[in-house]
């Protein structure tokens, strides 16, 4: 029963992740579009956003969990993956590069890290 248990709070992380991304990304194309900046010129700010987006969405996580935090903030990142992951092979007919199993590794690092801290700041006491 470990899933349903647990589920809200899995739910609640991958809400943070994404609203995290889609501000982001907002901002981002304003400032794209309004100023004289490149796609590659905000290339390690869009990295930087999802590290600290993963690692966000692990505490909220974690923090809802109240416990497990190293368990719920990774399975929060791999359905992240999973997600991320189903749209670029069904939308784009593409799979993940090397580099994206690099980068998606690190975020499970960072989301586990992120539920540690969650549970550790806002779980039970």
């Amino acid at each position: 029963m470990l899933a349903r248990s647990y589920a809200p709070a899995v739910v609640f992380g991958l809400f943070t992740i994404f609203v995290i991304a889609i501000v982001f990304s907002l901002v981002a194309s304003l400032l794209l579009s309004m100023t004289n900046l490149t796609e590659h010129s905000l290339d390690w700010l869009i990295k930087v956003v999802a590290f600290i987006a993963i690692l966000m969405g692990g505490m909220v996580a974690g923090a809802k969990s109240k416990s497990k935090g190293l368990l719920i903030g990774a399975l929060t990142t791999i359905l992240f993956t999973l997600v991320i992951f189903l749209a670029q092979y069904l939308g784009y007919d593409q799979a993940f590069t090397t580099e994206q199993y690099l980068y998606h590794g690190g975020y499970l690092l960072v989301g586990a890290f992120g539920g540690m801290i969650g549970v550790n700041l806002f779980g039970e006491q």
